[in-house]
């Protein structure tokens, strides 16, 4: 049974489809883990190798992944459910296949390993940017191009090379029957293309195990860098809501001071970081404070889209917005209070702000963000606008009725004009006047 890649999408007739995950649990106790059956299939559908999404999904559940190539065997330790499994492969096809422009899954990735760079390009409407935001599969990738075949080249590319380079030199140290981790590796005699040649007059104390290319080294160096940045996923959900709400905040801060916010893939990183670490709800409460200032009516149409991703049908995102935007409002008293209806107006007009949030919050002063006078001030500037807003629905209200009026009266002239038409048949005899009964005894040879 196939569905779609982006199942965003509800159409039935979506040319893209990839066969839906099966899962299979096995073993007991410690040594459980779950046989994705079909995740050859799944990735060719997909473009990727299937070494990705596996990959992946062990990232996301915290669980190690191992690669079976001769048997097409992809696991990952622990039991997982199938279902589970597949909304995650969700979460990769969004970052990893679709085409941050057109939505296509049409992409191929590109690696500039010694630049530790991911680049993807799209056939279908010419995208080709770079992957900016930080996963632990990134690291992944750089090691293993999609190009590389991870079956001749062990789990990853510097694992492949220890190992061969161990046969080359007779060192079995590594694995007691001397085999490579890939259960299926040809060419153990074979050094990889990209190995460095080992000359005679080089050091011969050299410990070539340890794969000191300047790939490797990048790929330690970003493994550390995310670990700095808090993006382990792991241990970000593990940390309390002040403290995800933190790497949130320092999060867009680098963003904002780089000035790539305007930049759709900025938009999309964001909000899947604050997906990511569970505070998409409160996320405007951020985005506030980091983006609002005392030109608050520039930025509101600046940063319109990025605010639209969070809080377009979800009034909880807009009361926290307007919570933030209280907050400004206290930081720059004397300039912004002033204009807080037209702050609002702005809001509604630009579909930031609903009708039934502005409302609610209308309903009730809260100290919960701003001091009560200053709630209490807040209030009383916004009520020519609340007052607006309340004539506008009273209106529309009534308009519904003089419209259900209408309805009524004409369907009432369409019940009395019917007897009208049956009429003629009732009126057929002439009326009868005194001079027609004189016109009775008239001796028509008087003439």
């Amino acid at each position: 049974m196939s569905v779609n890649v982006n199942r965003a999408v509800s159409d039935a007739f979506y040319r893209y489809k990839m066969p839906r995950i099966q899962a299979k649990v096995e073993g007991k106790g410690n040594g459980i883990k779950t046989v994705i059956v079909n995740m050859a299939d799944v990735a060719k559908a997909l473009g990727r190798p299937a070494t990705y999404p596996t990959k992946y999904f062990g990232c996301e559940l915290g669980a190690q992944t191992n690669f079976d190539f001769k048997n097409d065997r992809y696991i990952v330790n622990g039991s997982h459910d199938a279902g589970k499994l597949q909304d995650l492969l969700d979460g990769f096809i969004r970052k990893f296949v679709l085409c941050p422009q057109c939505d296509n899954p049409e992409t191929v990735l590109s690696v500039q390993a010694k630049k530790a760079i991911i680049s993807q390009g799209c056939k279908a409407c010419g995208y080709h940017g770079t992957l900016d935001f930080n996963h632990k599969l990134n690291t992944y990738i750089l090691k293993n191009p999609p190009t590389t075949n991870p079956a001749t080249q062990g789990s990853s590319l510097t694992e492949g090379k220890r190992s061969k380079r161990g046969k080359k030199n007779g060192d079995t140290n590594g694995d007691a029957n001397g085999e490579n981790r890939s259960s299926d590796n040809d060419n153990d005699g074979d050094p990889p293309v990209d190995a460095p040649v080992v000359k005679k007059d080089e050091d011969p104390d050299v410990d070539w195990a340890v794969d000191c290319s300047e790939e490797a080294v990048r790929a330690r160096l970003q493994d550390l860098t995310d670990g700095a940045k808090g993006m382990t996923i792991s241990d970000d959900l593990e940390k309390t809501e002040k403290e995800r709400m933190d790497i949130f905040y320092n999060f867009v801060k680098q963003r904002r001071d780089a000035g790539t916010l305007e930049q759709p893939t900025a938009h999309r990183e964001i909000l899947t970081q604050a997906e990511h670490l569970e505070v998409k709800t409160k996320a405007p409460l951020v985005l506030a404070e980091l983006l609002f200032s005392e030109k608050i009516h520039v930025e509101i149409k600046k940063y319109r889209v990025l605010f639209l991703r969070f809080t377009h049908e979800d009034l909880k995102a807009q009361k926290y917005l307007i919570g933030g935007i209280e907050q400004i409002i206290a930081l720059h008293r004397d300039s912004l209070l002033p204009k807080v209806p037209a702050v609002f107006k702005m809001l509604y007009d630009s579909d930031i702000l609903e009708e039934k949030a502005l409302l609610d919050w209308d309903s009730k002063i809260s100290k919960k963000y701003v001091s009560r006078d200053l709630s209490e001030e807040i209030h009383a500037k916004a009520q020519p606008f609340i007052n607006w807003l309340k004539e506008a629905e009273e209106e529309e209200s009534d308009s519904e009725e003089d419209e259900d009026d209408d309805l009524e009266i004409e369907y009432d002239d369409r019940a009395k004009t019917s007897p009208l038409k049956e009429q003629p048949k009732s009126v057929a005899k002439p009326k009868v006047t005194a001079d027609d009964e004189n016109d009775d005894d008239f001796d028509i040879d008087a003439i």
